[in-house]
């Protein structure tokens, strides 16, 4: 039975163990987790009875198969070096951060390596996943299947990391800070209640869901059909289309700015470690 480590247990690490579990991908008994604040690796160990929780990393690293590394991208370099002899030919490292390529981390150690960036929709079991193997990894069939219990995984090249995460993981955050704007318009300009607003929204989008994952429309067809001739949906596109202009331009050009000096500063502390 494959030994699943993780190394930090934040937000994201959370929703990550929290979706392997409740897929079924494995076993509580499979995992043994570390926080630098151990309370919060208490308490998923609390909530899921078998997790194993760590306070020493090197045991943790030797007990492991696979080991996700779930911390900030200028906390990586540190433990990585720290205890690269540990991470073994036998051993498969996963990062969840962008900023970190797959040839920097084989840099510093010389087990397999998988960069794996979530979404917090995968807590629900689906979702997208995006996968960056590196050049050494010999069971993609095996990670495929694994992240396919609770997503839908996608194989992506280096050069379309940030975007792809800006769609897959900072996308559910985009729409909803676009919904939430709609609702508070929505409660400004007439009589609905943020209550009654809320709740139509809301189920509005999880519909929205459901006639995607059937493929029942696509993006473009669900738009046509709901757009009748002359009627009030085209007229609020058309505020729409005037009124976003090149926003989404705008949001990806700053995106890609945050992402290169993360990268820059992951690139000095790497100079540094050496």
């Amino acid at each position: 039975m494959r030994k699943i480590g993780f190394i930090g247990t934040g937000s994201m690490g959370r929703i990550l163990i929290e979706a392997i579990l409740e897929s079924k991908a494995a076993l509580p008994n499979q995992l043994t987790i570390h926080n630098r604040t151990m309370e919060k690796a208490c308490a998923i160990a609390d909530q899921y009875k078998g997790i194993t929780v760590s306070a020493n990393l090197p045991s943790l690293i030797k007990k492991c198969d696979w080991i996700f590394l779930c911390v900030k991208p200028l906390q990586m370099i540190p433990i990585l070096n720290e205890h690269k002899n540990l991470f073994t030919n036998q051993k498969t490292l996963l990062s969840i951060t962008s900023p970190l390529s797959i040839e920097q981390l084989e840099a510093v150690v010389t087990c397999q390596t998988v960069r794996f960036i979530p979404s917090i929709v995968n807590r629900a079991g689906c979702g997208p996943s995006l996968i960056t193997y590196g050049e050494h990894v010999k069971e993609k069939e095996a990670f495929k299947n694994f992240f396919s219990h609770f997503s839908s995984p996608l194989e992506i090249d280096e050069s379309i990391t940030r975007v792809s995460s800006d769609i897959a993981s900072c996308g559910p955050a985009f729409i909803s800070f676009i919904v939430e704007k709609l609702i508070e318009a929505a409660v400004a300009e007439t009589n609905i209640t943020k209550e009654e607003a809320t709740h139509i929204a809301e189920n509005m989008l999880i519909g929205y869901g459901a006639l995607l994952q059937e493929k029942l429309f696509t993006l473009s067809t669900l738009r046509k059909r709901v757009t009748v001739p002359g009627g009030v949906t085209g007229e609020g596109l058309k505020v729409l289309n005037e009124e976003t202009g090149d926003m989404f331009h705008k949001l990806f050009i700053k995106t890609h700015e945050k992402f290169d000096e993360d990268k820059y500063l992951v690139q000095k502390q790497l100079e540094k470690e050496q």
